[in-house]
């Protein structure tokens, strides 16, 4: 039993280890490819070792482009991806806490209504939003990038709603007979309490911010206020060559915030899921 049980396992992890090479397989092209000469990149696609290592891509990628540095472009994807994250989680949390605490007339309803914008896609809101945010005269900025996430977002009101039903009434009662008023519960007791799902929900925002495209390319038209998804597309250009070997350096440089995000707090994307499926 024993020999079979090491037989088992040791078949388990190679067939994870070449499972987990096979969705990896494509960072590992893109990172081998970033050292190739531009040139030959799709020439020798089915050789994963360059030939010739060409570090210049990366220096050239930082270098930039349409005379700003990409060092520019990533402080652009700082600040419209900090200032979207708190607002997509202050606004969720503190309307998550209404649904999932406070009683008010139409409750159901507009909780129905949340719901279903998870299933609108953003193509059918795209024109609209484009004209509101023109005739409030904010193209060319990131206002629309950044003042929609502070009126909640449905996927993480969603989840901490889920979070905060897990947290036993008799808290609330507690605090209130202490003197505490709705929003100082919130904050004091709710708000230390779905930690996780918190953390969650700003990881997501934070990926999801990163590697918007879609947005930049509607409102923004000024390259020195362009995020870095945008500013990798600049590499390439239909009338001249293109600059492959620098556009995948700067593809790499900029998975780099994702994968250290990801490493430090993946936790707390298992934590934040897996409990606000539970109900108290």
């Amino acid at each position: 039993m024993t020999t079979k049980r090491y037989v088992k396992r040791t078949l388990y992890h190679l067939f994870l280890a070449g499972f987990a090479f096979l969705m990896l397989y494509p960072v590992i092209w893109l990172l081998m490819s970033s050292f190739k000469p531009s040139e030959t990149i799709f020439v020798t696609a089915d050789s994963l070792i360059p030939e010739t290592w060409i570090w210049d891509n990366y220096k050239q990628g930082w270098e930039g482009i349409g005379g700003y540095s990409f060092l520019v472009f990533i402080k652009n994807s700082l600040v419209i991806v900090a200032l979207s994250t708190v607002g997509h989680v202050i606004s969720s949390a503190l309307i998550a806490f209404g649904f999932a605490r406070l009683q008010f007339f139409g409750k159901g309803f507009w909780f129905a209504i949340m719901m279903l914008t998870l299933m609108l896609p953003f193509e059918v809101v795209m024109i609209p939003q484009y004209i509101l945010f023109s005739e409030l005269g904010w193209l060319n900025s990131i206002k629309p990038l950044v003042v929609p996430s502070y009126f909640g977002h449905a996927f993480f009101i969603f989840l901490m709603i889920q979070f905060i039903r897990t947290i036993p009434q008799e808290l609330d009662e507690a605090a209130t007979i202490d003197g505490c008023g709705k929003f100082r519960l919130f904050y004091r007791v709710i708000v230390p309490l779905i930690a996780p799902a918190i953390a969650t929900a700003s990881i997501f925002s934070f990926y999801w911010g990163w590697e918007n495209l879609l947005g930049p390319v509607m409102y923004l038209n000024s390259p020195g206020k362009y995020p870095v998804s945008m500013a990798l597309k600049m590499f390439l250009d239909n009338e001249t060559v293109s600059n492959w070997g620098a556009m995948f350096a700067m593809s790499i440089v900029t998975l780099l915030p994702v994968f250290v995000v990801f490493f430090f707090f993946q936790k707390y994307i298992v934590e934040g899921i897996s409990t606000s499926g539970l109900k108290g």
